[in-house]
């Protein structure tokens, strides 16, 4: 399969100029169809005979796999979730929390990275925000704020300026001061190459409803084995424990203890589709065509106007404009869908391979009037 065909199966770009990958990729009809075709089977064809649970859990099972051989983990330290912010939420309620434990993040996070953390300051954790420039964290200002930290979380690559952390480093860092290290890789699946074991992280969080062209309710977590069995989630069902009739009970060892109960398989279904999908066309073409493309939109950027690295490093790309919403509002108007940044001042363009040379061309001469 080749981005081109990719594109040619996927409705919704067929007419306007589809750039908002980084928030939302519109799903291929196969990636529909899985999903459709586990619905039927599951609602219409499941009787005595075919055990509606021993399917759903089937589906879970090759789900899990999947993802699993995807992110180069091993099958039991991935949990199927809801999204990125139901992962990083259900790690940071399985903590023991105590006031004065510190929690750090970046000033690049995404809510998902926020939120969970707000709240828990409100209960006597203290949160420190490592401030950035550019969308870069430097090491030691991270290594100073991570000291005596419990858990640093931050992303792989950051959604407002579509630059690469050095992941792999700052674990370290965190491991060195006896943090984990809990990462938001969202924005990473589907368009560059990821392996959670060469990171070394403790937790990843991640969804496929955005360059993955999944859908929606289709994310997953990985929880290294070992740190799996220091958590304990406040959230507790019958995937999540050996036993469901014991009690006490025992928690599942590994990442499924995260998973619930009857969720709907079929956006995991979907998933699993998705990922063959990408992984047919191959990440790494995928990667080099994005580079291509978000090359050509960067050179047709004036320098002062572009907050994302002038080779970008992702296929998301940041424009400093000086009123986002309506910039996006006019660019619309015209076909053509990117979305607004609350910080910075800037529209984010996220390109994909499945768009071409011609789309980035349009964007730029609809964009002429931002900065003559």
């Amino acid at each position: 399969m080749t981005p081109n065909e990719l594109r040619a199966d996927t409705p919704a770009l067929h007419e306007d100029i589809y750039l908002n990958f980084g928030a939302h990729g519109p799903s291929p009809r196969y990636v529909v169809e899985a999903a459709d075709e586990f619905v039927q089977t599951h609602e219409y064809e499941t009787n005595a005979r075919n055990d509606p649970y021993d399917v759903a859990f089937e589906a879970y099972d090759r789900t899990r796999k999947r993802v699993a051989d995807f992110v180069g983990a091993d099958t039991d330290e991935i949990a199927l979730t809801e999204s990125t912010t139901a992962g990083i939420n259900a790690v940071a309620n399985a903590i023991d929390w105590q006031p004065g434990d510190t929690v750090v993040r970046t000033d690049l996070e995404h809510p998902a990275g926020t939120l969970p953390w707000q709240r828990l300051e409100r209960e006597g954790v203290d949160v420190r925000v490592v401030e950035t420039e550019d969308g870069r964290v430097d090491a030691d200002a991270f290594a100073e704020a991570v000291d005596d930290a419990r858990l640093a979380c931050f992303s792989a690559v950051t959604w407002t300026h579509g630059t690469r952390l050095p992941v792999a480093e700052l674990v370290a860092i965190a491991h060195e001061a006896g943090a984990l290290a809990l990462v938001d890789a969202v924005q990473v699946p589907g368009q560059l190459p990821m392996n959670v074991t060469e990171w070394n992280a403790d937790v990843v969080a991640a969804a496929g409803h955005k360059w993955l062209m999944g859908l929606w309710g289709g994310g997953f977590l990985y929880v290294d084995r070992d740190v799996a069995e220091t958590l304990e989630p406040r959230t507790v069902g019958y995937r999540s424990v050996e036993t469901p009739i014991a009690d006490p009970y025992e928690f599942v060892a590994g990442a499924r203890r995260f998973e619930i109960g009857s969720s709907n398989p079929a956006p995991h279904v979907a998933l699993a589709e998705a990922i063959d999908v990408i992984d047919e066309i191959g990440i790494d073409h995928i990667a080099d065509r994005i580079h291509q493309l978000t090359g050509r939109l960067a050179d047709g950027i004036p320098d002062d106007r572009l907050d994302s690295p002038a080779t970008p490093e992702s296929g998301l790309v940041t424009v400093d404009v000086d009123d986002p919403k309506a910039t996006v509002e006019c660019l619309a108007a015209d076909g053509i869908v990117v979305r607004a940044l609350p910080a910075p001042n800037a529209i984010r363009v996220s390109v994909h391979a499945v768009n071409t040379q011609t789309e980035i061309d349009r964007l730029l001469d609809a964009l002429e009037t931002e900065w003559v």
